[in-house]
């Protein structure tokens, strides 16, 4: 089952309190899952969950909600159900909060898809839903109006409202009552920050050596330079003996080639900074 499937099974779980609420919830399905019709309007669904919860609250709101037609939909592997609902639903032009909700609810079922990130992929988080163009300016308004960060963009003659942030959609779920998936997306979302930071940690060790062999190649040409040119024996004999050992060690690091010599890394550092400086001074 897909976290969409999830989404979707958890919201149809709770039922609208009010006639307006259910009113509310049934334009969010047509908006996002509907087409229009002179006599009313087609809804396609593919859960038949959805479409046994939707026909029970038409059915107690006293709306004609009949069945169609019933397909398989070979592209996607699964049933389309396809449902007329008769007449205008009236939805009033001020929305209370919670009637907002239930209209972000019925968006959800009947258009609405959450992806999440996969192991291994450069895919983020992605809330979308794909709406008739005429209807997109309705839901946007009400996104708005909740303060929800989003983006439109066009798909065919469809209307795609996106959200991509991961608490932005986080909020979504919280809004809805999604508790369920919110927490398993709570759980996502911190397993992929703690990877993130491991990533980050080995990017930073792999920069830090590949630093350390670029100083290491730099340094062995410099004293190499010094040598032949008859210049290291003029050197004090601790200075000779720190060029000597990474000429013959390139492949140690600086706590490697500290250890071998007894020395303490710092020492180290200042015994080849001070060769580097020699050298470069010529």
């Amino acid at each position: 089952m897909s976290f969409t499937q999830e989404i979707k099974r958890e919201l149809i779980k709770s039922a609208p309190q009010t006639r307006r609420e259910g009113l509310s919830l049934f334009c969010g399905v047509l908006d996002a899952g509907g087409k229009e019709d002179g006599a009313g309007a087609f809804l396609s669904l593919e859960s038949e969950n959805t479409a046994e919860y939707l026909l029970s609250l038409a059915e107690s709101m006293g709306l004609p909600m009949t069945l169609t037609e019933a397909a398989y939909d070979p592209k996607h592997g699964r049933d389309k159900l396809t449902f007329f609902l008769a007449g205008e639903l009236g939805l009033p032009a001020e929305l209370s909060q919670t009637e907002a909700v239930a209209y972000l609810k019925g968006a959800f079922l009947g258009g609405g898809s959450l992806t999440l990130p996969r192991a291994g992929k450069k895919t983020g988080y992605h809330l979308e839903f794909e709406l008739a163009a005429e209807r997109s300016e309705r839901f946007e308004e009400i996104l708005d109006g909740l303060q929800f960060v989003f983006g439109v963009t066009e798909r065919g003659e469809r209307a795609v409202v996106y959200i991509k942030s991961r608490e932005a959609i986080s909020d979504f779920l919280s809004v809805v009552g999604a508790d369920s998936a919110l927490g398993r997306f709570n759980e996502v979302s911190a397993m992929r920050e703690e990877n993130n930071r491991e990533n980050r940690a080995l990017n930073c060790s792999s920069g830090n050596a590949d630093r350390a062999a670029i100083a290491s190649v730099e340094q062995v040409r410099a004293f190499s330079a010094l040598k032949r040119a008859g210049k290291l024996s003029e050197l004090p004999a601790a200075l000779r003996e720190a060029a000597e050992a990474r000429m013959e060690n390139p492949e140690l690091s600086l706590s490697e080639l500290a250890l071998a010599l007894g020395l303490s890394r710092s020492c180290l550092y200042h015994r080849l900074r001070k060769l580097m400086e020699y050298y470069r001074k010529g």
